[in-house]
């Protein structure tokens, strides 16, 4: 029995709750770190690269689901372990106001935390959806998913960012602490009982890890689209960072209005997306290698305007809604993509493919992230803010248009497979 629609939308409610934790860190806590305390923007970008760089265990969640591991126990084990973090991030931001090295040793133990919770609870998730999926709904089901995070990332922004002006250290802790509470609550309610109910494609057979990693490695297609996910996704994350304390520096934005433009950006990852999953997967216009590619290419194009929007300190909101939509198109085209990949080569090993290129994911990020902010000091040391921010936007252009090239040779250029059409109750 595989994942009926009711199901797959069940577990995008996962992805959802991920979206809505891990975005606190990304954008509200960075921006009152950089400019509420005025701290170096290198700080947070070596806080998130910390959550990031603990992802490196994605191929082993990965390979415990398939090894037919208790993803249920994972999934929700690691929401409780992303929650716990994502609070004690935002205390360790507001102690650093009065004891900065205890705000500081408090901060690490938080993001560690959240990036043990996201490589556990997302990639057995992920390993999930791949296994107890049908192949004609793979495609269907990662934008489902994938929207729903979005969703969730630009919801709890701009709620936030609404709720969170005039700024007070207490009614950050309240509002965090009841982001971070109902995504505990929801994840159980949405993931309980789906896996005992869908059996999964293949049971890996029993071999160790190394060996498992080495079989997938040793695939030259998973192997090429690795590098193409680290390239793609330093670039997609590079300005993540440093676009609110960019909206702060520059354009004079308050922690509110920072936040709620991320929550602009996200919307415009949200229809980016669905404009993909429409005209790709249900109308099947275009192929997975053209949307990311234009994706690319108008991620690319929006970087520049945003980088000389800052020379005149007005507009940035139309530029960063645009950004949001062509990153959007161009990552749920990749993730499609990955969907597709996962279940080729060697049998039974999705979960150890999707660990990988989630490993790869979360390298680029917190690799980019850290990039982009300590670029920022560097440049902010010799010119001033504008054009320290826009050389940087610059640089993430540019990577764009590189990924754009490599997708151009490894990805596949026919049209997306077209789903079942058929929604059968219960199914």
């Amino acid at each position: 029995m595989k994942l009926s629609w009711v199901q797959i939308f069940r577990l995008g409610l996962v992805q959802m709750c991920l979206g809505a934790v891990v975005v606190l860190t990304t954008s509200t806590l960075n921006r009152l770190m950089v400019v509420e305390l005025s701290l170096p923007a290198v700080l947070p970008g070596l806080l998130v690269a910390l959550h990031y760089g603990i992802q490196i265990t994605r191929p082993n969640w990965g390979y415990r689901s398939d090894t037919r591991g208790n993803r249920t126990a994972f999934i929700i084990g690691g929401m409780a372990a992303l929650a716990a973090g994502g609070f004690l991030a935002a205390a360790g931001v507001v102690v650093m106001g009065f004891a900065p090295f205890a705000g500081l040793a408090l901060s690490i133990l938080a993001y560690a935390l959240i990036g043990v919770g996201v490589g556990a609870s997302g990639t057995s998730l992920l390993a999930l959806l791949a296994t107890a999926t049908a192949p004609r709904r793979r495609a269907a089901a990662a934008t489902i998913t994938w929207l729903m995070m979005i969703l969730g990332i630009a919801v709890t922004a701009g709620t936030v960012g609404a709720l969170l002006d005039p700024y007070t250290p207490a009614l950050l802790l309240e509002i965090v602490g009841c982001v971070t509470a109902g995504a505990v609550v929801l994840t159980t309610l949405a993931v309980w009982g789906i896996e005992r109910r869908v059996i999964a494609e293949r049971e890996a057979e029993a071999t160790p890890f190394r060996q498992g990693m080495a079989e997938v490695w040793a695939e030259p297609q998973a192997r090429a689209f690795t590098l193409f996910i680290f390239l793609s996704m330093t670039a997609y994350f590079l300005q993540e960072l440093i676009l609110e304390p960019y909206a702060g520096l520059v354009f004079a934005m308050s922690p509110g209005e920072s936040t709620q433009l991320s929550g602009a950006q996200n919307g415009g990852v949200f229809v980016g997306m669905a404009l993909v999953g429409i005209a790709a997967t249900g109308l099947r216009i275009g192929s997975l290698r053209m949307w990311v590619m234009g994706g690319c290419l108008g991620s690319a194009a929006s970087l520049v305007a945003i980088a000389a929007l800052g020379q005149g300190g007005t507009g940035l909101v139309p530029a960063v809604v645009a950004l949001g939509l062509f990153n959007g198109m161009f990552a749920v085209a990749a993730i499609g993509s990955m969907m597709a990949l996962a279940g080729r080569g060697r049998d039974a090993r999705e979960g150890t493919r999707m660990g990988l290129w989630g490993a790869a994911q979360a390298l680029a990020a917190g690799f980019g992230g850290l990039l982009g902010a300590a670029s920022v000091d560097a440049l902010r040391l010799v010119v001033p803010a504008p054009q320290a921010f826009g050389m940087v936007f610059l640089a993430e252009a540019g990577l764009f248009v590189l990924a754009a090239l490599m997708a151009a040779k490894i990805i596949e250029g026919r049209q997306v497979p077209a789903p079942d059409a058929q929604l059968v109750p219960g199914e």
